[in-house]
């Protein structure tokens, strides 16, 4: 197969629906011109804001789960496009656009429009300066702003030794609803295994760690081997696994349980 890609469908209206742009006829041609083009299609991912007073064409007030998986998901599906009917399933305003693009971007995804065969991002049209540039503004407001209030939360939660957000660990899980990470029991016991030939084999590289985790069968949650990065962010974070809980200055014995003694 060729190179990797996901595709985005979205209707927001009934309107929408009748005029042939209904998710299954979307999803049909993405998957006729991936397989004419030779593409690997991954995934596709998929909104329907069919629920009358609540859509919002400019796609910014409005959830879009679908959209938000999405561009999440870049950081490591590593594909080269994002294949759509055509622009406007993505955005319909000029700032719904700058703000995915500039996503898309940041992983060197491109878009592929069906409807729109010579399209691509990173041909820069006019209204795209002033809005990145407002964009710039804004954004330096609201990162202060979150910040300000995440501080906040994740500040009161540290002090109780709960977990304060971000990625979960490998070797716990985080259950909805839940406020206390889990321990998962398949891969703590790779992270035990790991910290065990780390104290057997001191003068080891973290690529001979990596490698003998992968001689012995173990791989990564995403099913794949280990690297001398994954290692490393375990061994870095050896704290967490005996039980306590870091957040800034902030130290404290954590509400989940340990893995390693």
């Amino acid at each position: 197969m060729g190179e990797k890609v996901v595709g985005y469908v979205r209707v927001s209206t009934e309107g929408q629906v009748r005029d042939g742009y209904s998710l299954a006829y979307q999803v049909e041609e993405i998957e006729r011109y991936c397989n004419e083009n030779k593409l690997e299609q991954l995934r596709v991912y998929e909104d329907r804001g069919l629920n009358g007073a609540t859509v919002d064409e400019d796609g910014l007030t409005v959830e879009r789960d679908g959209l938000q998986e999405l561009l999440s998901d870049m950081a490591y599906k590593q594909v080269s496009y994002v294949v759509v009917l055509n622009t406007s399933r993505l955005w319909r305003s000029d700032m719904a656009k700058v703000l995915i693009q500039r996503e898309l971007k940041k992983h060197e995804v491109d878009v592929k429009a069906i409807e729109q065969s010579s399209y691509s991002i990173y041909i820069h049209e006019p209204n795209d300066f002033w809005v990145n540039g407002m964009l710039e503004l804004l954004d330096q407001y609201q990162r202060l702003e979150i910040a300000l209030k995440l501080s906040r939360g994740r500040k009161k939660k540290a002090e109780q030794g709960g977990y304060a957000g971000g990625g979960v660990l490998f070797g716990y899980k985080a259950t909805k609803g839940q406020k206390v990470l889990e321990v998962d029991g398949e891969k703590a016991v790779v992270v035990r295994r790991l910290f065990e030939l780390r104290h057997f084999f001191k003068h080891w590289s973290l690529t001979q760690l990596a490698e003998q985790l992968n001689v012995e069968g173990y791989c990564t949650a995403k099913g794949k081997q280990f690297t001398k990065v994954q290692v490393k962010r375990m061994l870095d974070r050896e704290n967490f696994y005996r039980g306590m809980y870091k957040y800034g200055k902030i130290q404290i014995k954590g509400q989940h349980a340990a893995i390693i003694l």
